[in-house]
């Protein structure tokens, strides 16, 4: 087995897939637990939706780096979503169901009403469950990933506090002059960078695995937010790296074997976290 993978590695494509893998399970991580906190957890499984309805536009543009149109898109409507669930009138999971829905069924029209592929459904397959995309990166993706991944690492470091401040108590924050506000947008927009890199790895279907799965397996061990900050980010990293590896030696599908395992650890978690570790104990602490 180990002799198949040192085969494996001297092919650039699957250490690329490893190098994005990682980067991508860390970044979806450490803004996870912010999102499960705030009970917004589903903004990824949206926002991917919305990422397929760029890759749609993309392919219908015949554009060459899709994530040209996908990341612009994505941002705005991450922007969107965040000002409509402000308004009274229309509640944060209509605004997401809003649109996330809309985003897919008008992606879905496009690439049937204007696809030139002669394997659409295999196409549409790929888009959604990630399965063969992250084992055809190229050194442009790479670096590309990497520079974005670098970013969103940056943001969580420089504004850790607040972070922390926004997350548990908005009115507060606001009250000391934190601008919640600006915070809430910027997190809105990391996130959907973060969907469209995930998008490589999982496919736009499963992406809300990699932000929710490690939040809640940190919490079910650690009650304190740094801990389980932590905790989620080295547990991400760890599953999409045994994901990817049992993915190559069996040939089974990236995306789903990278969430599956996280679902095996997630189990895990549950069964030896008698320490409680849940959002009322981490609120708590």
């Amino acid at each position: 087995m180990i002799e198949k993978l040192i085969e494996y590695f001297e092919y650039p494509f699957v250490r690329y897939a490893l190098i994005v893998g990682v980067l991508i399970a860390l970044c979806s991580s450490l803004l996870g637990v912010t999102l499960v906190l705030k009970r917004f957890s589903f903004i990824g499984d949206g926002l991917s939706h919305v990422a397929f309805g760029g890759i749609a536009i993309a392919s219908v543009l015949d554009v060459s780096n899709q994530m040209v149109v996908v990341l612009p898109v994505t941002v705005i409507c991450a922007v969107l979503l965040l000002r409509t669930g402000q308004n009274s009138k229309i509640k944060g999971d209509a605004a997401l169901a809003m649109i996330s829905v809309g985003a897919l069924a008008f992606g879905y029209l496009l690439m049937n009403i204007f696809s030139s592929s002669s394997n659409l459904s295999g196409d549409v397959c790929t888009t959604l469950f990630g399965s063969t995309s992250i084992l055809t990166l190229t050194s442009k993706d790479l670096w590309l990933s990497v520079a974005l991944s670098m970013g969103v690492v940056l943001f969580f470091v420089l504004f850790y506090n607040r972070l922390f401040a926004v997350t548990f108590d908005e009115d507060f924050a606001k009250a000391t002059g934190v601008k919640t506000d600006m915070y809430n947008l910027l997190i809105a927009i990391v996130i959907a960078v973060i969907i469209v890199l995930s998008m490589k790895l999982v496919g736009s279907l499963l992406i809300t695995a990699l932000v929710i799965f490690p939040a809640l397996s940190a919490m079910r061990v650690f009650k304190d937010f740094k801990k389980v900050t932590i905790f989620s980010a080295i547990f991400s990293v760890v599953c999409a790296v045994v994901g990817i590896l049992v993915s190559i030696l069996w040939g089974t599908p990236v995306g789903a074997t990278v969430v599956a395992i996280d679902t095996l650890g997630f189990a895990i978690c549950c069964a030896v976290g008698t320490v409680g570790g849940d959002e009322r104990a981490i609120r708590e602490a």
